[in-house]
């Protein structure tokens, strides 16, 4: 008997049946169901959900009428303030592509970003005018500049033509934007932190950030409304989503500029907050601050937690706070964490030591990414798991990034095999659990910000008296793992521990400088490459 299949004649795509999936519907529908509800907690500022939505098509009107459009970028640099909440709808709603900067980078650097990226608008709050004055000073072709002005920071500089009230002040507020025309059109930009000299530039897709924020949602059992604490950069991987997860939640986005432990626990208290994300440092904040500002918090707060594992000690000190930890794992490749270590109510039965050893853990694919393995880099087969043989963690699926802005040649050796290679070399336990070992790529994680060994080492290297340099992690339980330089210096050169750090600060972003500098013999093989293996034992001893 021919089996022919179902004659799927006249079933196709069409306007009724098939939209592009992008995260700015999420906002469309929170103003359009719940228009009164809070959405925006900034100081004295409040807004609705109407309001804020008539404010990002403001944005989005006011873009389109300086000529930006599709492809385009525009650049970004504030802390956690609504026009970053606003940006990251009102940028796509006019079809341009989302470029956060990281506020915590120098000069060079966002020189190289605004000009690889070719942005054609930087909205710049103006307590960086310092260092993004000297950034537009190196470049030859200067974006349109709009300061972001914030009450919360009084004595700020403008450095454009325009304030970004003004600019949204000529924006229509019933302006009509369209869905992309592809949903694998690019969203956002972000530049990651490489093992070489040049930032890498990430491009995300509307696709993969709609499914993004869907996965948030349903990998913490998220309820309607939640009360999200901005504690984690809206710079960082689009603030790993959230900023579309509270709009399809119709929560309210309570923003700090500044992350203290006063500040975040008189949030939290103030206004409720449910939910908030960070790395390891930010809930030791939290845990190590006196009682008096603990004081008068009854409520359950969901903490995510990520880059370093968190220690046993921080785990227990947040349990008795109130807080219900969840480790997640991701790069900003992956739209940020795309693996959880997702919690058995069995393991409620463990002791403390044993319930952190399994929370520590990277775990398992998040509920919208299609796979999570660790994988033999040069066959692909999977390892054994066996919770010794080593591997690479890799990804696939739509929580996965386009590729590398103008770098194909990154982009195939991180695509390789079919899968993304996350240089991360990890082992798998018998309940198909993944946990990190190792990297491969020499970067090094402090305060949950990326650091490329490579750059500090060559910074290193500019100092008269180093002759040779190697930066490894050195395990901290507040920063996770700060930077540790070895260095041999040149003979009969003479320099101080303290010199060196002084020196670093010169050249590097405060998160990139050395912690510890220690001077002896640097361990090499016979063909003169630097053993830092040895050297990262040797920090852990320390």
């Amino acid at each position: 008997m021919d089996h022919t299949g179902l004659d799927m004649t006249g079933l196709d795509k069409t306007g009724a049946n098939f939209a592009p999936l992008t995260p700015i519907d999420f906002i469309e529908r929170a103003a359009h169901v719940f228009p009164d509800r809070l959405s925006i907690v900034h100081g004295a500022v409040r807004a609705s959900w109407s309001e804020t939505y008539a404010r990002c098509r403001r944005l989005a009107s006011a873009l389109a009428r300086h000529g930006i459009g599709p492809g385009d970028v525009v650049a970004v640099m504030s802390p956690n303030t609504p026009a970053m909440v606003e940006a990251h709808f009102g940028v796509p709603m006019a079809g341009a592509i989302l470029n956060t900067l990281n506020t915590r980078l120098d000069a060079p650097t966002l020189a190289f970003m605004l000009r690889h990226g070719g942005a054609r608008v930087l909205l710049t709050d103006t307590e960086y005018a310092p260092t993004i004055g000297a950034a537009l000073a190196l470049l030859e072709d200067r974006p349109l500049v709009i300061d972001i002005e914030d009450a919360a920071m009084p004595d700020g500089t403008r450095l454009g033509a325009l304030t970004y009230e003004a600019f949204l002040a000529g924006g229509d507020p019933a302006f009509v934007w369209q869905p992309p025309a592809d949903e694998w059109d690019a969203i956002a930009l972000n530049y990651t932190s490489g093992t070489t000299g040049d930032p890498k530039g990430v491009v995300v897709h509307h696709r993969g950030a709609y499914l993004n924020a869907v996965s948030n949602i349903v990998c913490w059992s998220m309820p309607q409304h939640p009360v999200y604490l901005w504690t984690l950069p809206l710079f960082h991987c689009n603030g790993w989503g959230f900023p579309w997860t509270i709009a399809a939640m119709a929560g309210v986005n309570v923003c700090l500029r500044r992350v203290d432990a006063e500040g975040m626990l008189g949030a939290i208290r103030a206004h409720g907050v449910t939910h908030m994300c960070g790395a390891p440092i930010v809930y030791a904040m939290l845990a190590n601050a006196p009682e008096a500002l603990r004081a008068g918090i009854a409520h359950k707060v969901h903490g995510q937690i990520a880059a370093a594992a968190p220690p046993a000690s921080l785990i227990e000190a947040m349990d008795r706070l109130g807080f219900d930890i969840t480790h997640v794992y991701g790069l900003t490749e992956t739209y940020g964490p795309a693996g959880v270590c997702a919690k058995h109510v069995e393991w409620d039965a463990l002791s403390l030591p044993e319930r952190a050893e399994r929370n520590s853990r990277q775990g398992v694919r998040m509920p919208m990414q299609q796979a999570m393995a660790v994988l033999d880099p040069e066959t692909m087969a999977p390892v054994p798991w066996d919770g010794e043989t080593m591997g690479e963690i890799m990804f696939r699926g739509n929580m996965t990034m386009r590729g590398y802005l103008k770098n194909p040649g990154a982009t195939a050796r991180a695509f390789a095999g079919g899968w993304f290679h996350s240089g991360d070399l990890a082992v798998t336990h018998p309940d198909g659990y993944v946990k990190i070992k190792d990297r491969s790529k020499d970067i090094i994680i402090s305060g949950g910000e990326n650091i490329s060994s490579l750059e500090v080492e060559d910074v290193l290297y500019r100092h008269p008296a180093v002759q040779v340099a190697a930066v490894v992690a050195r395990p901290d339980e507040t920063w996770g793992e700060p930077p540790c330089a070895f260095i041999e210096l040149r003979p009969g050169a003479v320099v101080t521990e303290a010199e060196i750090i002084g020196f670093c600060r010169e050249h590097l972003a405060r998160f990139k400088v050395p912690k510890r500098v220690i001077f002896r013999e640097i361990p090499k093989t016979s063909t003169g490459k630097l053993q830092k293996f040895i050297l990262r034992d040797a920090a852990r001893e320390l």
